[in-house]
């Protein structure tokens, strides 16, 4: 704020001054001031990611901070003792709810990164006991190991391919709840000592203890990795207007498929449309001059989340997909885009993906590859390419990405035959949130991006194997520049062939 020249704005050091005058002049001001309010007071405007449509000021008050963050303390406990890395945007209500609310709650040491770009080495240097974050971070971290091994010594690569699976097993014993053989927990305990100790140790993670992720699904492989290598990593589940939670994994409890089950004074039901409804003492004071947003949402005395789920037998909440965002094929296959965009991005080689099929006689997908590790892999195979398009343009990165779909495409035929993948096409560049393409907390909108990738949805649907592009992109720092390329569109043979 040093470079703004503005009458509002004050150093620091004059507040103080005023504040001192002030107090000179009226000692009791200040205790009159708290005197005059109550919990009920607004404390917070906190801003809707704006996925299906215009961000709105959600209104929170302190009691909804404070009684969200306390019941979330009431089975995912921190401790006064405990180190928190903040590195996530403010004004988004994961990081409100953890480093704000629930930090003043229980008296956690919040720390931030010196740069940006030093975040990793931060972690490591402070080894956090709380860590949350969007899946984006896991699924960035899940590559980044993976990528690090790519470029291991042939030792250490053949360690983790051994000590990897034996991570797979224990995690799967914890989330099934059966008993580990002496046999596994002789051979992860080895596993831990020659390889996961080192990667928690290079992720910062050595003393984590509460885990967890939200502002969207997170994929179930991605939930194994984790968990394989030691970390408790949790679901939770909620939105701005219930103050960012309303549901948590509970320790010895996880289902990767669910967002856990509610917390204390948390009720849940599912509506007769298939929507998540919800109650609690967090739920919000309404959306900051909108009130006819406000009526939609708060209903009946529930909030409506706009979420299609359903709960398990035993009682843990699964989020489908937003409720307007479950699609239907031309044939009446109901799939959520989102199940299927998790999965494939749980492969190191892709970044984003977006699937398209509602109303449609089959599931295309518009796919970006993650460029460093898909140039690594290109290097390693001796392809040379220059820019992203161009390395998105190569046939061989075609067959690698070929590849994933079909490892994704033989999880969903067990799941139903027909929501698999049919087709799909390289992308010339990134997916953006400068671009509108993706929101803050990096969830793709759907609406804008089949707007502006209208002609290249269409040819997906058509007997066309490539397409010309010729179009500009803005960069970041208002250059422009002109991409002229083909897009090859690659049909996949059916699982088993």
């Amino acid at each position: 704020m040093r470079n703004y020249n503005d009458e509002m704005l004050l150093p620091f050091t004059e507040v103080e001054a005023l504040g001192k005058d002030r107090h000179g002049r009226d000692p009791d001001a200040f205790r009159k001031m708290v005197e005059g309010t109550s919990g009920e007071d607004l404390a917070l405007i906190a801003y809707t990611s704006g996925t299906t449509g215009f961000p709105k000021g959600s209104m929170l008050s302190h009691s909804n901070m404070l009684k969200m963050a306390w019941n979330l303390m009431q089975v995912d406990p921190k401790f006064e003792e405990d180190e928190f890395v903040s590195f996530l945007p403010l004004p988004w209500i994961g990081e409100q709810m953890m480093c704000v609310a629930s930090a003043l709650l229980v008296g956690f040491t919040v720390n931030f990164p010196e740069e940006p770009e030093t975040v990793t080495e931060n972690r490591r240097e402070i080894a956090p006991n709380v860590m949350f974050s969007p899946p984006m971070i896991w699924e960035n971290l899940a590559a980044s190991i993976r990528v690090r091994i790519m470029d291991a010594s042939w030792l250490k690569r053949r360690a983790f391919q051994w000590a990897l699976p034996v991570g797979y097993a224990m995690a799967d014993c914890q989330f099934e709840k059966r008993k580990a053989s002496l046999g596994l927990c002789l051979r992860y305990a080895l596993a831990y000592i020659l390889v996961f100790r080192a990667l928690k140790d290079r992720l910062g993670f050595t003393r984590l203890r509460s885990a967890s992720t939200g502002g969207a699904a997170l994929g179930p492989d991605t939930f194994r990795f984790f968990h394989g290598l030691g970390v408790n990593l949790k679901q939770i589940y909620g939105q701005t207007e219930i103050s960012g939670i309303s549901c948590i994994h509970y320790d010895g409890d996880v289902n990767f498929d669910s967002v856990g089950k509610p917390i204390p004074e948390t009720e849940i039901v599912i509506s007769e449309s298939g929507e998540i409804l919800s109650n609690s003492p967090s739920v919000f004071l309404g959306y900051y001059k909108n009130e006819e947003a406000t009526a939609e949402t708060l209903r009946d005395g529930w909030l409506h989340s706009g979420d299609a789920g359903h709960f398990t037998d035993d009682g843990h909440l699964v989020v489908i997909d937003r409720l307007k965002d479950v699609m239907k094929m031309s044939n009446g296959t109901m799939f959520s885009p989102q199940f299927i965009e998790n999965k494939l991005k749980f492969s190191p080689y892709i970044k984003e993906a977006v699937c398209v099929g509602d109303q449609l006689p089959y599931i295309t997908s518009i796919i970006c590859i993650d460029m460093p590790i898909v140039g690594k892999w290109a290097e390693n195979s001796r392809i040379n390419y220059t820019t992203y398009t161009d390395l998105a343009s190569k046939p061989g990165i075609h067959e690698l990405i070929a590849e994933e779909v079909m490892k994704v495409n033989r999880d969903l035929s067990r799941i139903n035959e027909a929501s698999v993948i049919e087709k799909f096409v390289l992308l010339y560049k990134e997916l953006d949130a400068d671009d509108d393409e993706l929101t803050r907390t990096k969830k793709v909108r759907r609406g804008f991006i089949a707007e502006r990738y209208e002609e290249v949805i269409k040819a997906l649907y058509t007997q066309a194997s490539e397409i010309p592009i010729d179009t500009t992109i803005k960069y970041q720092d208002g250059r422009t520049a002109r991409i002229q390329t083909t897009m090859l569109i690659r049909r996949m043979p059916p699982v088993g062939e």
